[in-house]
């Protein structure tokens, strides 16, 4: 982040403008629409901003800049086409710590004006932080058309409700859910439609009823997907904004961590080979203590969370407790990774099915129907396969599969460090161990695997 994005109170506050022109009148407009006194400085002054001073009250200084016009001054905008000018007001305003913005040149500022979608008080910034102001007027755009017409109706009615709520429900979890089932009721949709009393109406019936709102919380069993955070599902992203405490396993990626709700509380108890932060069944009582506690909570699994995710284990306490839940199924990493390696799991030429296996039970010694799994016409998938690797190898050509049957490794497939080491089954064990992989890995085995010398598209690493 190159910026700190911040709403700054200039209501009523000395703002210094040093330009007279179109510039100048530009960034006046901006500042009285957020209360602020104005002061020009410049030594002409264009009819457009001799208009907008005496419509405002605004102080027109014709004069060359000086340090002295910087007394009194919160916030400084230069804005003439003169550079040397530009130079000077910036060096004397960062002298006395002021903020200071010159227009078309982001080197000199200590600060940014974003693009605004002003729905006032429901305020939209946007900033591409100056690499590209188109981008940044196109979202802008995709803001404006998505915002609701009345959505300023709705903030003030909220607004207006805010220290009576308060005052009703003084505990802040409870507060925080009763807002948040406020904006998921009939109440916005009556705003947007014109109808305010009926909304303020149902707004009063439900505070009179916040006392018998059920006390316990939610569990939402929510799949992350296989690392892209561009591969969450919306149900699950709006999810993860409403949870009050989050319990992640090691395989979400930061890029996904990043988009929870901020203030949430983040518990890891992710579990890999040998070692597990948090034992499963403690994970169990953990989900049902917490919803008892009515917060909501996000239990969030990387890929699918019935695939195995142990997810049917968890909802079973859920269920035997009578805990509220939801579940969000994920992309599962057989389909995420595939994808991205440029390998169709199914194909009409070469695989007519697809099996997933977890490569625990080849780790552990467990007996597998190796000859069903070494029949042609199929595509096989390991997860977390890596540790059993020879075992799978040696088991399959043991039990009729050719040692020349192409087989692709994914090591965090779907991000930025994907990396996809393609072989036949005959010398995956060595070509493996060569190339150093690392958990977390698909095992992908089958005739489509070729596919990959055309279909690949992925680029990791940008």
């Amino acid at each position: 982040m190159d910026f700190l994005p911040l709403f700054l109170n200039i209501r009523n506050k000395d703002c210094l403008i040093v330009g007279g022109g179109v510039l100048a009148a530009r960034k006046a407009s901006l500042l009285l629409r957020a209360g602020a006194t104005l002061r020009f400085v410049s030594v002409n002054f264009s009819e457009e901003v001799i208009n907008l001073a005496s419509e405002n009250h605004a102080e027109l200084i014709t004069s060359q800049f000086s340090a002295k016009h910087l007394h009194n001054a919160v916030l400084v905008i230069a804005a003439t086409d003169d550079s040397a000018i530009n130079k000077l007001v910036a060096a004397a305003a960062n002298q006395k710590k002021l903020p200071v913005n010159v227009v078309d040149q982001p080197d000199l500022c200590s600060f940014i004006m974003p693009a605004i979608v002003d729905r006032s008080p429901l305020l939209v910034a946007i900033s591409s932080s100056g690499a590209s102001p188109v981008l940044t007027r196109k979202i802008k755009e995709l803001n404006e058309t998505m915002l609701p017409n009345r959505i300023d109706q709705l903030a003030r009615l909220l607004q207006s409700y805010r220290e009576k709520i308060k005052t009703d429900i003084p505990n802040f979890s409870s507060r925080v859910n009763f807002w948040e089932q406020l904006l998921e009721s009939d109440i916005p949709e009556l705003v947007y439609s014109g109808q305010q009393e009926l909304a303020r109406a149902s707004l009063e019936e439900k505070l009179a009823a916040a006392d018998s709102i059920p006390k316990t919380g939610e569990v939402y069993l929510v799949g992350a997907g296989p690392g892209d955070p561009d591969l969450l599902t919306l149900k699950a992203l709006r999810l993860m904004h409403k949870a009050d405490v989050v319990l992640y396993d090691r395989l979400v990626s930061d890029e996904i961590m990043s988009k929870l709700r901020p203030d949430a509380e983040k518990i890891h108890v992710g579990k890999a080979r040998a070692n597990h932060s948090m034992e499963q069944e403690s994970i169990n009582e953990l989900l049902v203590r917490l919803a008892n506690e009515g917060k909501k909570v996000l239990r969030l699994k990387g890929g699918d969370p019935f695939i195995f995710g142990r997810g049917g284990e968890e909802l079973q306490t859920l269920a035997e407790n009578e805990i509220p839940f939801q579940i969000v199924p994920g992309i599962t990493a057989a389909s995420g990774c595939a994808a991205y390696a440029g390998i169709p799991l199914t194909h009409r030429d070469y695989a007519q099915s697809v099996r997933f296996m977890t490569g625990h039970r080849v780790a552990e010694g467990k007996n597998l129907d190796w000859k069903s799994m070494a029949r042609d016409q199929q595509t096989l998938v390991f997860y977390m396969g890596l540790h059993g690797l020879e075992n799978i190898c040696v088991s399959l050509i043991d039990h009729g599969m050719k040692a020349s049957m192409p087989v692709a490794v994914i090591q965090q497939g779907t991000t930025k460090t994907q990396r996809v080491l393609c072989s036949e089954l005959g010398s995956l064990v060595e070509v493996a161990a060569e190339a150093n992989l690392q958990a977390p890995t698909i095992i992908i085995i089958g005739e489509v695997v070729k596919l990959r010398n055309d279909l690949e598209w992925f680029q990791s690493g940008a």
